[in-house]
């Protein structure tokens, strides 16, 4: 009986253990699916690119379906599949990199390993093989040696690896075929086949430009800094002790450009491998990018400190934070206007927010000066407790550099803004305002008194005397003037 009770446990234990292995694995499942799910909507372009790759694939393939096509090249047309594996990237940009590296590279190790072959050959059965050793090594180490300089690395590393690849599997297997033309002209011209197909397939079926996610990335990454301004004044002075999760994580979003340098040098560098496309010209100003993208970097890594003195337990007394409030708060608001005009100059490319840009930083300047006051008046109270005004000093002294900062990107950005030709947009009233505006200010007005009329003028009436200076003279000297009666 006691047997018969231990078996059914045994049993009714293995059940459980299956229908709980069955219920993880299900919710495993499930879990993996929405994970995919949500992989793929958080950047569609990603499932856009797989099926990209699958029509390359596909289209290389025919080279073994097609009978004539696998008759003309054999089974190297299988370079032709390795190379749309290994070419393919998700920007235009970097399948254009890896393309042009590895077509161009194994043009000229094709011809040199051919030129080896036949050099070799020279010397006989016996030098044939030291003389194929000795260019091997040669070639081979020297580029590798070119590999270590940063701007080979940076751009034709690729190239420089095919080389050494093609290079060396051409001269090798030349020593044990004398079809080494044939074979080097079927991998020649499949890997361009291959590359080819690549390249024009990542073009035109929704291309993924490598610029454009950059000149989007400087730009947000630049609104990003816009809102840790914006919510600095209630992260630093709060009306209350609880702070929105919200608020708090839109506050914190600088943290991601304290780690963006990888990528947007990555970007900039593939960039300058893409045709002229949308807004952005063959020779578009990529490397200003990372000149502004520095300067973004630097005024994220005063806003951890400054996030620092936020979080910190040791804060300046209250007396002394309650004098020093406008004026941060000035400086902090009137920063964050300015560098939102300055990403949306740049998402939109165009000069209309310079104005804009130029009142917020001058505003803050004169929030400075305030600030400064604020200190000398606050010193003499605070001189016995000079050690608990100190971080509250820090901070003000940090959030100025974090003015001058936003100052240097400003002028970084209008520098490029020139060379990028930005399009400036003036609304027609505006400019038809602006033009009798400069039209007033450009002429004078004399009043001619009633002694002072022209001897020749018998009319002896007062009159006005109203001279317009043209802002482009004309190359004979002479007065335009307007006489107007006086009613």
């Amino acid at each position: 009986m006691e047997m018969d009770m231990n078996a059914q446990e045994t049993k009714a234990g293995f059940f459980q253990r299956l229908k709980d292995f069955s219920s993880k694995l299900k919710d495993g499942v499930t879990k993996r699916i929405k994970n995919v799910q949500k992989f793929g909507k958080d950047d569609p372009r990603r499932i856009i690119h797989s099926m990209k790759v699958g029509v390359a694939l596909t289209l290389v393939s025919l080279l073994y379906y097609v009978r004539p096509l696998y008759i003309s090249f054999g089974v190297s047309g299988m370079w032709a599949i390795l190379t749309v594996v290994v070419v393919f990237e998700f920007t235009v940009g970097g399948t254009l990199s890896k393309g042009l590296n590895r077509g161009f590279a194994t043009l000229i190790a094709g011809a040199l390993g051919v030129g080896a072959v036949h050099l070799a050959r020279y010397f006989g059965h016996q030098g044939e093989p030291i003389i194929l050793g000795i260019l091997v090594f040669s070639l081979g180490a020297a580029a590798t040696f070119s590999r270590f300089f940063p701007r080979i690395k940076q751009r034709y590393d690729y190239g420089a690896l095919i080389f050494i690849l093609t290079f060396s599997m051409v001269a090798v297997s030349g020593y044990r075929t004398d079809e080494i033309l044939v074979m080097a002209y079927q991998r020649l011209f499949t890997i361009l086949i291959g590359g080819t197909i690549c390249i024009l397939v990542s073009i035109f079926v929704c291309p993924v430009w490598a610029g454009e996610d950059l000149h989007k990335m400087i730009a947000n990454n630049i609104k990003k800094l816009a809102n840790y301004l914006e919510g600095f004044e209630g992260e630093y002075f709060p009306l209350s002790e609880k702070i929105s999760k919200e608020t708090n994580s839109c506050v914190r979003e600088y943290k991601s450009i304290l780690t963006s340098k990888g990528t947007e040098d990555t970007l900039a560098n593939l960039a300058r491998w893409e045709p002229g496309h949308g807004r952005f010209r063959l020779r578009h100003p990529w490397k200003k990018y990372l000149k502004i993208a520095g300067l973004v970097r630097q005024c994220a890594f005063h806003f951890e400190i400054l996030n620092g003195y936020v979080l910190s337990n040791f804060k300046a007394p209250e007396e002394f934070k309650s004098k020093i409030q406008e004026p941060i708060a000035t400086m902090s608001r009137e920063a964050g206007e300015a560098l939102k005009s300055i990403a949306k100059s740049i998402k939109t490319m165009s000069k209309d927010d310079t104005a804009s840009v130029n009142a917020h930083i001058d505003n803050s300047k004169k929030a400075i000066k305030s600030l400064r006051i604020a200190l000398k008046s606050s010193y003499p109270e605070t001189e016995k407790d000079l050690l608990e005004i100190i971080p509250g000093v820090t901070m003000a002294s940090i959030l100025i550099e974090v003015v001058n900062c936003v100052e240097k990107i400003s002028e970084a950005v209008e520098e490029f803004s020139s060379l990028a030709h930005f399009k400036e947009n003036l609304d027609p009233n505006l400019s038809a305002e602006i033009g009798q505006h400069q039209l007033l200010h450009r002429g004078s007005v004399k009043p001619v008194l009633d002694g002072d009329h022209n001897e020749e003028e018998d009319n002896s009436s007062p009159h006005v005397l109203i001279t317009i200076h043209d802002e482009h003279p004309p190359t004979t000297t002479g007065k335009n003037s307007l006489g107007a009666e006086k009613n």
